[in-house]
């Protein structure tokens, strides 16, 4: 079992942002790290470990979520992100992590527990899919009208 007791509870922050502007700016991950920092400090926890990705939101295998994983495992830390979409947008992903044991918390929903955590998984999975089809439908509005989005 992951879950072990100590005298200071250890987490692992794990951040994540979607392009190179964001990753390099400092402000997307800066504000990530504070809202963790803010959270984990009302619990007294420790930091063990800080990893950051820079990749899309449908992507799991993303190198720092599964280094902040491993750390985890050998430590008995909590995963701690803040957002859950930071660390996931799969409801399936998510729960595969709880089942195996891991402590999954996000600094925006405090009082959440591992049912909740599932919940919210199934509602951040719903808004990737319909942010996903948005951008679908502008693209194609885009091309019928036949001009380019920037950045699309």
């Amino acid at each position: 079992m992951l879950r072990t007791e100590t005298a200071t509870p250890r987490y692992g922050r794990l951040c994540r942002v979607f392009t190179a502007e964001q990753s390099h700016s400092g402000f997307g991950l800066e504000a990530q790290q504070l809202s963790v920092r803010a959270f984990t400090a009302t619990h007294g926890w420790t930091l063990i470990a800080d990893y950051s990705d820079m990749a899309s939101r449908k992507d799991d295998r993303r190198p720092g979520l599964q280094a902040a994983l491993a750390r985890c495992r050998q430590f008995g830390a909590v995963l701690v992100a803040a957002r859950l979409d930071r660390i996931t947008r799969r409801a399936h992903t998510l729960s595969g992590l709880l089942e195996e044991g891991y402590q999954i918390r996000a600094a925006d929903k405090p009082g959440a527990d591992d049912l909740m955590m599932r919940i919210y998984a199934a509602m951040t999975q719903k808004e990737r899919e319909l942010i996903s089809e948005r951008t679908r439908s502008a693209l194609a509005a885009a091309k019928a009208r036949g001009t380019a989005l920037a950045g699309c």
